[in-house]
């Protein structure tokens, strides 16, 4: 807990080689003295408020061997002379608000195995020199602002087992002479502008290993949740394919063996389109599967269908779950019922299910409609996909994805699944919930109100990562009118103004968010700590005493400055007056940056 500025009275230990302050809460610069500490070795100040820039008196000093400022807030570009330091192993600057390009002179560090970069404001190529690094292993420069193209001489880092440039603005194809890196084992390219076919040796070097590209909607490729590359071959000027979204296409001179190949497919397609309407186009259905989305893609894909498994169909529902057996329902929802199915292709999906009954009332049918409307416009890895619904006059059924894990309410209601939650995991998800709901009031136009954030509509995938779910009471927000509404949400997690007045707006999410973030901490639902609230004041709080007792206490650095942080914005996240809550942009930058005040 040590505070305030780095004492200029360090600077007289001349004999110092480490020096370890990590996780206070010191602030102000680094000062101009630590430069004389010529036999440094280490320089450990991560988890700290320091500002200012990265000193280049730094770059002076020479036996250095780790530099570790992560999780501060540092401005500013990197020292130009950085590559003085021929002896450092290990450089990490992530998590701070470092700007400007990447320096070359990155290459002069010659002894360097850990890069990370991760979390600033780096712009720009990632310049070719850097890759002259025979000795690195690790290279993290995700959640940047970089551009331009993955250089094929990133293929030289030999030595490289970690590779992380999730989150930038990369564009181009993946360069196939990443295969070259044989001791590769973590490849993270996800949320990029990356095009083109997934290179098969690529998908052949990872087979067993960590990969993943999601958010690059535009490649292709032999590798779940990505389409074929066979639908990218471009058609014929003969055929005349008219592209839905992009006009028509560019005329492209074929070989006449594709030729007879791309109408087959065409004519299949067609047979596809004509079954599907024939299962799904009798007594008055209407059946719409990711099928529906073929003239709407942004990148006017015809054959886009192919992303989703297109092929599902209302007698394969049926089938898959014996006309929605009691053995397949798995929970339910807000106004139905969730089943698992799997179907012919294999492909396990999840279907919430409103009965007959449920199904002739408008105020039900209309949160069904509200939930389709909804999440057909949202694209976004917190938030579940839905790939297709169907509309009956006695039968009406969303199709998701399915989400492995089921709920964080049911997780955390097991005491064996919860202790598989460690701290590290618990403050993900909480990260998810936070990442998405700033999506949906944020990046969405008009924002969009959830008004339905509890445990139960939070599901968790196969990396425990957290999934919004449940849309049937989300409210597009107007602000040219009142958005007064009739109550809505989940007990025990609705905004208390609401019980006053009926208009919603972001932060009745925020509050429920921070009653989710609470539970995720506590292992259970913090009723108590709610009430408390309003008779005690939050530093009469011990959060030891009400975190989850099935784990042992965060003991790490950062296990309890992550935990310590989360509590601390989900208390602000259940303030009284919704003008003092923090917004979601703020609580989404804070935990992210560790560094930007909410209020």
């Amino acid at each position: 807990m040590l505070s305030g500025p780095l004492p200029r009275a360090l600077g007289n230990l001349s004999k110092l080689t480490e020096l370890h302050l990590e996780s206070n809460w010191i602030n102000a610069s680094i000062p101009p003295e630590i430069g004389n500490l010529k036999n440094l070795e280490i320089l450990g100040l991560e988890n700290n408020h320091l500002t200012g820039g990265i000193p280049s008196f730094i770059c002076d000093l020479t036996n250095l061997i780790h530099v570790h400022l992560s999780f501060n807030r540092l401005s500013g570009p990197l020292p130009s002379r950085i590559g003085n330091l021929k002896n450092l192993t290990s450089l990490q600057l992530g998590s701070n608000n470092l700007m400007g390009p990447i320096v070359p002179s990155l290459c002069g560090l010659e002894s360097i195995e850990d890069i990370d970069l991760s979390g600033n404001n780096f712009n720009g190529s990632i310049p070719i020199e850097i890759f002259s690094l025979s000795t690195l292993t690790s290279l993290d420069v995700s959640s940047n602002s970089i551009t331009d193209k993955i250089p094929s001489q990133l293929g030289n880092l030999t030595s490289l087992t970690t590779l992380n440039l999730a989150h930038n603005s990369i564009v181009g194809e993946i360069p196939s002479e990443l295969a070259n890196l044989t001791r590769l084992t973590t490849l993270k390219l996800a949320y990029n502008n990356l095009n083109g076919t997934i290179p098969s040796s690529i998908l052949l070097r990872f087979k067993n290993k960590s990969l993943d590209l999601d958010g690059n909607r535009d490649l292709c490729g032999n590798l779940s949740g990505f389409p074929s590359c066979f639908h990218s071959i471009p058609p014929s000027s003969d055929q005349g394919v008219v592209n839905k979204v992009g006009g028509r296409s560019n005329s492209h001179k074929i070989s006449s063996i594709i030729v007879p190949i791309s109408v087959s497919f065409v004519l299949f397609f067609l047979v596809l389109i004509s079954a599907m309407f024939y299962k799904c186009g009798n007594k008055n259905e209407k059946c719409q599967t990711s099928l529906g989305e073929i003239t709407t893609t942004k990148n006017g894909d015809i054959f886009s269908a192919w992303n989703y498994d297109g092929n599902i169909a209302y007698i394969d529902i049926i089938q898959a779950t014996e006309y929605f057996d009691i053995r397949y329902c798995i929970g339910t929802g807000g106004y139905g019922s969730v089943y698992r199915a799997q179907l012919p292709n294999g492909k396990v999906i999840a279907l919430k299910k409103l009965h007959s009954s449920e199904a002739e009332e408008m105020v039900l049918k209309k949160s069904f409609l509200n939930e389709v409307k909804t999440l057909t416009e949202l694209r976004h890895r917190n938030i579940v996909r839905l790939h297709g619904y169907c509309l009956h006059k006695t039968c009406m059924f969303l199709i998701y994805e399915y989400v492995e894990r089921g709920s964080l309410f049911c997780v955390l209601s097991n005491d064996m699944r919860a202790v598989e939650l460690d701290w590290r995991e618990r403050v993900n998800i909480i990260k998810g919930i936070v990442h998405a709901l700033c999506y949906l009031h944020h990046d969405c136009t008009p924002p969009i109100v959830h008004r339905d954030i509890a445990s139960n509509n939070i599901l968790l995938n196969s990396k425990l990562e957290a999934i919004v779910a449940d849309f049937g009471t989300a409210r597009f927000m107007d602000y040219g009118s009142s958005n007064q509404t009739i109550m809505a949400g989940t007990y025990g997690y609705i905004a208390p103004e609401l019980a006053y007045t009926m208009a919603i707006t972001e932060k009745c999410d925020v509050y429920s968010f921070g009653v989710v973030a609470l539970e995720t901490l506590m292992g259970r639902h913090p009723k108590q700590v709610l009430s408390s609230l309003s008779s005690f004041s939050t530093q009469s709080l011990l959060l030891i005493d009400v975190l989850d007792k099935r784990l042992p206490p965060p003991r790490s650095p950062s296990d309890v400055h992550n935990v310590v942080l989360v509590s601390e914005i989900a208390l602000a996240c259940l303030h009284a007056n919704p003008k003092h809550r923090p917004t979601r942009e703020n609580v989404s930058k804070y935990l992210v940056d560790r560094r930007t005040p909410f209020g």
